[in-house]
């Protein structure tokens, strides 16, 4: 079991759970250039003397906290289960668990954790707190319950924690009202100076394609066009060389043109959605816009009477 510890205000640093405090401070005093005898181990408030395994530690302090702002560090970590709490979604005692910070004090075991990190980013159902950053609540919903060690989705590995880190970046700049360059294999990040129409994707971050804010389409006057061909990742940066670029862009059009056929664009902030079955009411993975398929407005009772299936 891996639990992460800084050194002073630095990034944190992966230390084996079961490992001594003397053991982690000649860890960080040989990576710092530090003598091992001038650091101090805090957690919670509280100095760990060196007899102590990193584990017993979270433990007691977790089973027998002495002020509440003990009780809520503790509650942050993936700590051993000295109670015997069950799991909330498995209902097995198990012996490592994550303790949510909610009122109940609810826990998960780790693959069910695992799991439930795994099913809330596919249907991309994290939360984007200002302070806290891309976390989840509690498995039942409680309120107040943010996890707010965000290192524990690493549980997810390496691949599915890259997806976690992309989703998060995209849902912050969806927030401080940015947007993304719409052309194929691009997808940089952009904060337009002005709100005008007119966007240049930075060519020091991706293609340089100039679009439409509104519709996401290559630049133009006039009324946005919806049956507008998506741009080629080729066509926007102006020249096709080469039988492997040709090919290339060939592919892409193919793939864009099945995009485009089945799929529609998400009122609010153009991404394409697809609809695979279902109801008409629609919810937006990136914006969270909730909107009719077929009148691609926002959601309404008008629309839940007259055509919610069809």
């Amino acid at each position: 079991m891996i639990v992460f510890v800084r050194y002073q205000c630095g990034p944190p640093l992966p230390v084996e759970l079961g490992a001594s405090v003397s053991d982690l401070k000649e860890l960080v005093g040989g990576q710092q250039g530090v003598s091992a005898h001038r650091l101090r181990v805090l957690f919670a408030g509280r100095e760990l003397r060196d007899c102590y395994t990193l584990q017993e530690f979270y433990m007691k302090c977790a089973s027998h906290p002495t002020s509440d702002d003990d009780l809520s560090v503790a509650l942050n970590l993936i700590m051993t289960n000295s109670r015997d709490v069950p799991c909330i979604a498995c209902t097995d005692i198990m012996d490592v668990v994550v303790v949510f910070q909610c009122l109940e004090r609810h826990v998960i075991c780790l693959d069910c954790f695992r799991g439930y990190c795994q099913t809330r980013l596919n249907e991309r159902q994290f939360v984007y707190d200002p302070v806290i950053g891309y976390s989840l609540p509690c498995a039942a919903g409680c309120a107040d319950s943010l996890i707010k060690e965000l290192h524990h989705f690493r549980i997810l590995g390496d691949d599915q924690y890259g997806r976690y880190q992309q989703y998060g970046a995209e849902q912050c700049l969806q927030l401080i009202g940015g947007l993304q360059c719409p052309s194929a294999g691009c997808g940089a990040g952009l904060l337009p100076s002005d709100g005008g129409r007119r966007v240049e994707c930075d060519r020091r971050l991706g293609c340089g394609f100039v679009f439409c804010r509104l519709c996401r389409e290559r630049y133009h006057e006039g009324a946005c066009l919806t049956a507008q061909a998506p741009p080629t990742a080729e066509a926007a940066q102006g020249f096709v060389s080469g039988e492997e670029a040709s090919l290339r862009a060939r592919w892409d059009a193919a793939s864009l043109l099945l995009v485009q056929e089945s799929t529609k664009r998400c009122p609010r902030c153009s991404v394409p959605t697809e609809r695979d079955g279902g109801c008409m009411h629609m919810r937006c993975p990136l914006c969270q816009a909730e909107w009719c398929w077929l009148c691609r407005v926002s959601w309404n009772t008008e629309c839940m009477g007259n055509h919610w299936f069809g």
